[in-house]
């Protein structure tokens, strides 16, 4: 029986901070163990710029508002789970005593447990047409978008190391792959030969900006004037917390900025749990993207949360090592 069933709307057993595929994952495992769950769904989605999720099983090619849409239709069978479309504006509190998110509204809420599912935001190098172009020619990942770039003039921007990695990575899906350094490249000699060596264009001209509308990137426009022709180029950008909640709960960060978490989606404050792009653990190198990660850890994180919850309920010592409760 959940902590609403006993004392009537004082208090949750779980808010959901984020409405993405994280935090309605974690809600479908949260209401199918029938404990009260509130989403708080802002309706800022990493991926809104994007045409199709692909890599997810029985969904590839649907865009994300469907997905969403769909995964909404199915939670609303389960009784436990409610979803409101406000963001949460701060959070507080503690494991022993509950947390208070106040949200959008004015309104405030409380849980027993958190889970923030708030996701990050990508901050895009200042190049003019970049921004409007962003998941619509513009793109960060070739798993998620270099099959549908298939055969197609592509180009990377960026002179560093990684760059030519991802150069490298995408001559699998077109043999017009142009390296643009924007400036002085910063990769040594033996990434030089290997461009060489694979097929790879370099374009040292700095960019100025790019062209192209809703049907995606037409051309690269270069400082002197010059234009190469692409259909898409790869850019990296720096990653941003999307919630403050993380910084304004006490919640430990890595060097990049994401959450830390241990392999049960904990962070460092105990009641608080973290999943999808916005948190990590310090051995995995880089935030997962894909959405097939992001509803995996949403799923890892509900059942931790279920169990700890259960554990203290019963006073029952946690019988996995490394879970807090």
């Amino acid at each position: 029986m959940s902590t609403r069933d006993r004392e009537g709307d004082s208090m949750f057993d779980v808010i959901v901070v984020g409405g993405g595929p994280t935090g309605l994952s974690a809600a479908l495992a949260l209401g199918r163990a029938r404990r009260s769950t509130l989403v708080l769904d802002s309706g800022d989605y990493r991926n809104a710029p994007s045409a199709a999720v692909h890599n997810l099983l029985t969904r590839d090619g649907t865009p994300p508002d469907e997905v969403r849409r769909i995964a909404r239709e199915q939670l609303a069978a389960y009784p436990a789970v409610e979803i409101r479309d406000v963001a949460a504006e701060d959070a507080a509190g503690s494991q022993e005593d509950g947390f208070e998110v106040r949200l959008g509204d004015g309104s405030a809420v409380s849980a027993r447990r958190l889970l923030l599912a708030t996701g990050l935001t990508d901050e895009l190098p200042a190049i003019d047409g970049l921004a409007r172009l962003w998941g619509r020619g513009a793109y960060h990942c070739p798993y998620c978008h270099g099959y549908e770039l298939r055969d197609t003039p592509i180009a990377v921007l960026g002179g560093t190391s990684d760059r030519v990695e991802l150069a490298l990575h995408l001559r699998r899906f077109s043999d017009d792959v142009v390296l643009c350094t924007d400036g002085e490249p910063a990769y040594d000699e033996a990434d030089t030969r290997l461009l060489e060596t694979h097929g790879v264009t370099v374009a040292t001209e700095r960019v100025a900006r790019l062209h192209g509308g809703d049907n995606g990137l037409e051309s690269v426009e270069f400082a002197d004037g010059s234009v190469l022709a692409r259909s898409a180029i790869f850019v990296k950008s720096v990653l941003r917390q999307r919630s403050r909640l993380p910084e304004r709960l006490g919640c430990a960060t890595l060097d990049d900025g994401t959450v830390e978490i241990n392999e049960f989606c904990q962070t460092s404050v105990s009641g608080v749990y973290a999943a999808g792009d916005m948190a990590r653990r310090a051995t995995f190198p880089v935030p997962a993207a894909a959405v097939v990660a992001a509803v995996a850890g949403g799923t890892i994180a509900a059942i931790v949360i279920d169990k700890e919850l259960l554990w203290t309920d019963v006073k029952l010592t946690a019988p996995i090592s490394g879970v807090r409760s």
